[in-house]
């Protein structure tokens, strides 16, 4: 049987470009990755959906020298070479006020009652909808040529400290470091599940 897809569906080139072949890198290119491209990734990024149209996700973008050795500093062993040797290494935190910004970015109602009082219900909209926003930050970054490492293993409340101070209601979430991968840092592709094994069509 032959499967029919729309016709402005991506081209398989794309798709193996952001899915089939892409990997998580553990090393990097000698090879910079500029503010310009960091910019695309995100205008790419903000328009992916999320609940209401929140944005609650506060990218810290470590790039110097400076800001690199100070988060592999609170990063586990493993995960401290990617960070340093890595062109860029976004911190994705997410801001548990996120209702402040509804009014403007959810016009349609006023969504920002829908919230106040609860900041347990903001915490896990704003991490469940910033894991959405990482997701899309890293098929952004594939979208326009780049590779991606994500990663957890490093100390959350140090990193807030230390990159989100001025915003105490911004927590990390994880970490992705993003540049030209080096292909020989990479495993052989892990398994991937068929689509009997976890779904089923109700």
């Amino acid at each position: 049987m032959t499967t029919q897809f729309h016709d402005t569906a991506l081209s398989g080139e794309a798709l193996d470009q952001i899915f089939r072949e892409a990997r998580s890198y553990n090393g990097w290119l000698d090879k910079s990755v500029s503010d310009e491209q960091i910019h695309a990734i995100y205008e790419l990024m903000k328009m992916g959906p999320t609940s209401a149209n929140m944005q609650p996700a506060r990218i810290v973008w470590v790039k110097s020298q400076e800001a690199k050795g100070k988060l592999a500093a609170l990063a586990s062993e493993g995960n401290r070479e990617k960070i340093e040797t890595a062109p860029v290494t976004a911190i994705v935190g997410y801001d548990i006020d996120f209702h402040e910004e509804l009014p403007w970015l959810f016009p349609h109602t006023d969504a920002k009652s829908w919230f106040e009082g609860d900041e347990d219900g903001r915490k896990e909209g704003a991490f469940r909808n910033s894991s959405l926003q990482g997701a899309y930050l890293m098929i952004a970054a594939r979208a326009v040529g780049l590779d991606c490492g994500p990663m957890s293993g490093f100390d959350n409340k140090a990193v807030d400290e230390e990159f989100f101070a001025d915003d105490p209601r911004t927590r990390s979430n994880f970490i992705c470091s993003i540049g030209y991968g080096d292909p020989s840092s990479i495993f052989d592709r892990s398994p991937r599940p068929d689509f009997d094994r976890f779904n089923r069509i109700a």
